[in-house]
């Protein structure tokens, strides 16, 4: 529509009217040294701009270096602002083609006193102004404390992370009401699942990940994902500077030690770059919890126990390899990854029931390859990804524990979960790969096209197995899935209008055996064909004012898991279908500088309706996921946030209703239609308040007390209008407290920093995922150095 408007109103041409030559284009890339002459490694909140008068041309951040395409030859001159360093206004001449490559000195600015005109965005302040459905989440000031991942997201509007204990429990992640793999995650575009992190996204060291990318509802199609609910891509820090590293250690209550590290080298002359990061973490998470305990002629009396078999250890680490910015690439990268995790099982899944031997271990490997390349106004760029993991799940206890971690008789048959035991190696296997296509044919107008195949194949042994009739776990488990789609873009209005329209397909073929009693098998095929098509727009209506809205008609492809169980406490269902769902968004962003310092206030109403939706249920001993015909979730999220001149103070509060119910009339759950989805919060709310001083013993340093409140409110457990309100199980209202104390300190090209942290501060009871206690008061330091 926009090219047959111009059409009709560009003016009639004539042949001999002489045709205007547009000045040569060149490209042009800006790595900030500082005074001694290396690169800086982190440029969080820098907005540089090339202006010549007429023309402004706002560089983006990527890979450590700000870069422009597409700048006409002759004089510019590069704005550089960012509350954290000094401004440069300096001259420069941009050859007719070719790249212009500047090195130009950036000098900090510690106390950040000056209130610093702002004439373009960083990466994430530029992300949140398109019209993309997403919120960026920055981590430096997290990777100097103690919350892990899980913790920073959930300090977020419209985001809840709950977890069934303390470090490496599992996690449900839910975003505007939709939980588990609904929200699909990434790292560096890469499903998390097949990027080495198999124990959730709470579990990724956080010193690892630059900033975190939240999508609600609406997903770009550059991911290939058959998200329903929206996406979470964590992004690493890309190496900048010659010769790099940090290393963080943590240690506290729980007897918790953590360990994370990465290093990295990069060869200007030609554009080889490698990095490695490791992470190790441990912890027996022995924490009080309060139990009902049977006497001696089995009368339940409330007693306050520790956990005694509730250890995890994880380890893993990446290795990666590149070249940039070389004729036949403009990024080329290979990855290498391993982890392993031991995870020991405490209880049933109500608490009801103490195990003293089950434990299951996880160990993943594999790697990713990605290429891009510019050609002209088209670009290209492939990925692809090979993962094997390896799930080991060992139930063969003979006793029967007590919650003190006695033997108090011995078992007929062993299996403390289930008889007669289990020791079992499930062995799953995946292939992802990814086309991106993209055309920029001007400045206003862009179409990107993606096809993202995945190949996932489970097989297994049963280690007890007697060997009379075949292995029920060597039934064959195969899912082949696609995701395809199509998205246009438009910039108008002097940019202060973008829109984007696109369309998706989503192909799946699941190819299965179900056991039967007797030995015998059953085929179970199923192929699907869905599409869904949305789009969003953002419209500045003030420099400190805009609007968004979107829409997806999205599908969500079953995963493996749910289909086929995790292995370990999750069943299969083979008879899981796709869900469906449209998504709404709008909201409205305020945000600038005043005398009184910065102020931001977002707003955002949203809407899923959901058909066939997969929820995850369960009894006293295992999980399974069903599809619950239709659910319809209604809520808003509102932050709102001020930080003083100078940044000494800084105040942030967010609040979430989320009204997620089930709407199906018959079937299934047809007897609930109208209750709330069980065990789901619906109304929770986050506070912050930081406090800080630069220059306190060294110039250049730094000290803030930080504390953070959170509010859950309470939730019923099962169904709402199934009995009486008295004797519903539910988890109660939960409001805890942590504070942190926290000191930095630059010596020359290093930055050191220490942290002390307590974590639920006034000792609250808090439980989350099926009424399951977590931590008490709990008390942690850490130690970081980064070059």
């Amino acid at each position: 529509m926009s090219f047959l408007l111009l059409l009709l109103c560009a003016p009639e041409s004539h042949a001999a009217e002489p045709t205007e030559v547009a000045p040569a284009a060149a490209s042009v890339v800006v790595v900030f040294v500082d005074e001694s002459g290396a690169e800086w490694s982190s440029l969080a909140g820098l907005a540089v701009t090339l202006r010549n008068g007429v023309d402004e041309h706002p560089l983006s951040l990527a890979g450590g270096a700000f870069s422009a395409e597409g700048v006409p030859a002759g004089p510019w001159r590069l704005m550089v602002h960012g509350r954290l360093y000094l401004p440069i206004d300096q001259a420069v001449d941009v050859p007719a083609g070719g790249i212009l490559r500047l090195r130009p000195v950036l000098v900090a600015n510690p106390e950040g006193m000056e209130t610093l005109a702002v004439v373009g965005y960083d990466e994430a302040a530029r992300m949140e102004r398109s019209a993309q459905a997403v919120t960026v989440v920055e981590t430096e000031a997290a990777q100097r404390q103690s919350a892990d991942l899980g913790e920073v997201l959930a300090r977020t509007q419209g985001v809840s992370v709950r977890r069934s204990g303390g470090l490496g429990s599992d996690t449900r992640f839910a975003l505007n009401g939709l939980t588990d793999d609904q929200v699909r995650f990434f790292l560096d575009d890469v499903p998390l699942d097949l990027a080495g992190f198999t124990s959730g996204i709470s579990n990724v060291p956080v010193d690892l990940v630059e900033r975190v990318e939240v999508y609600r509802g609406v997903v770009p199609v550059r991911f290939g994902a058959d998200a329903l609910g929206g996406a979470v891509n964590l992004v690493s820090e890309a190496p900048a500077t010659p010769i790099g590293g940090s290393v963080a250690y943590e240690a506290g209550s729980f007897h918790t030690h953590r360990l994370a590290a990465s290093a990295h080298g990069v060869h200007a002359g030609t554009g080889l770059y490698a990095r490695a990061t490791g992470y190790f973490d441990t912890t027996l998470n022995d924490y009080p919890i309060e139990v009902e305990v049977p006497d001696d002629v089995g009368r339940l009396s409330a007693a306050t126990v520790t956990r005694f078999h509730d250890g995890y250890r994880a380890g893993g680490g990446t290795l990666t390899l590149g070249v940039r910015e070389r004729s036949w690439a403009e990024t080329f990268e290979l990855r290498g990854f391993g982890s392993s995790l031991e995870r020991e099982i405490q209880h049933n899944v109500v608490m009801t029931v103490p195990y003293g031997e089950p434990v299951y271990t996880i160990q993943t490997g594999g790697g990713t390859a990605r290429w891009a390349q510019a050609f002209g106004a088209f670009r290209l760029s492939v990925l692809g990804g090979y993962t094997r993991t390896e799930i080991a799940y060992q139930d063969l206890g003979t006793c029967v524990y007590d919650w003190y971690g006695e033997c108090v008789r011995d078992r007929t048959q062993p299996g403390e979960i289930g008889s007669p035991g289990t020791d079992q190696v499930v062995w799953d296997q995946a292939v992802v790969g990814r086309l991106i296509a993209g055309w920029r044919p001007s400045a206003h107008h862009g179409l990107t096209v993606s096809v993202a195949p995945t190949l996932f194949t489970r097989t297994g042994e049963d280690l007890l197995d007697d060997g009379d009739g075949r292995d029920p776990l060597t039934s064959q488990r195969d899912t082949t899935a696609v995701v395809s789609g199509v998205e246009y873009q438009l910039d108008a209005l002097d940019e202060r209008l973008q829109a984007i329209v696109f369309g998706k397909s989503y192909a799946q073929l699941v190819a299965s055996e179900e056991p039967l009693p007797g030995g015998d098998f059953r085929d179970v095929d199923r192929s699907t064909i869905r599409f869904g098509v949305g789009g969003s727009t953002r419209l500045h209506l003030a420099p400190w004012a805009y609007a968004k809205a979107s829409y997806e008609y999205a599908t969500r492809l079953p995963t493996p898991e749910e289909i086929f169980g995790d292995a370990v406490l999750t069943l299969d269902n083979l008879e899981l279908v796709p869900e469906e769902s449209h998504n709404v968004n709008v909201g409205v962003t305020l945000e600038g500088d005043t005398k009184i310092g910065e102020l931001a206030f977002d707003a955002n109403g949203f809407l899923r309706e959901a058909s066939d939706l997969i929820v995850l249920l369960g009894n006293d001993r295992t999980f399974a996921y069903f599809n619950v015909y239709g659910a319809r979730s209604v809520g808003t999220d509102v932050a709102a946030g001020w930080t003083s001149p100078g940044d000494w103070v800084s105040l942030d509060v967010n609040g979430s209703w989320i009204d997620l119910r089930n709407t199906s009339a018959e079937g299934t759950f047809g007897d609930f239609a109208g209750d709330r989805i069980p065990n789901r919060p619906w109304l929770l709310g986050n506070a912050a308040a930081s406090v800080g001083a630069s220059r306190v013993l060294l110039k250049g340093d730094r000290v803030s007390l930080d504390w953070y409140t959170r509010y859950v409110h309470a939730f019923y457990r099962g169904w709402e209008s199934v009995g009486l309100a008295a004797y519903k199980q539910s988890v109660p209202d939960q409001l805890s407290h942590t504070a942190a104390l926290t000191y930095v300190v630059p010596l020359k090209h290093t930055r050191l920093s220490a942290s002390f942290e307590v974590q639920n501060l006034t000792d609250a009871r808090l439980y989350d995922v099926f009424g399951i206690q977590r931590p008490g008061r709990a008390v942690f330091g850490k130690v970081t150095i980064a070059h």
